[in-house]
């Protein structure tokens, strides 16, 4: 896919110091190709705005009916540790950043009823005898 095509604008920018971040909405138009992908739009953000790809994080793309534009969001963060502090876990997830660790749905749900049989105190003690 030639990325020459592809033209990315931002505009509501805002630098959002408590967060230490910059926001934006971003623009992309891409006449005549599928919805461009979010690496992609990473990469052209952070060349724009002279940081690396993995400060910057895109998110909430909608396709124009008809195609041939989409909107979104990007964070531009001042560093990683401030990204890993402030980002949410599912983002930072989809970025490689954090591994999620979850047990499978049939476990969960059956020490949630486990659970609901016993009272008070003994609900940790049950929680976490099954947990291992």
């Amino acid at each position: 896919m030639s990325s020459d095509a592809v033209t990315i604008r931002t505009r509501k920018f805002l630098s959002n110091r408590l967060l230490c971040r910059r926001q934006m909405v971003v623009d992309v138009l891409h006449p005549g190709k599928p919805s461009i992908k979010k690496t992609e739009i990473r990469e052209k953000l952070a060349h724009m705005y002279r940081t690396q790809p993995d400060v910057v994080f895109c998110f909430g793309f909608r396709t124009v009916f008809g195609g041939g534009k989409s909107t979104g969001f990007a964070l531009i963060y001042d560093t990683l540790d401030l990204a890993k502090k402030f980002e949410p876990k599912h983002r930072l997830a989809r970025h490689g950043l954090v591994e999620t660790k979850r047990m499978p749905r049939k476990q969960r749900k059956e020490r949630k009823n486990r659970m609901k049989k016993v009272r008070g105190t003994k609900k940790a003690s049950v929680k976490d005898a099954k947990k291992k």
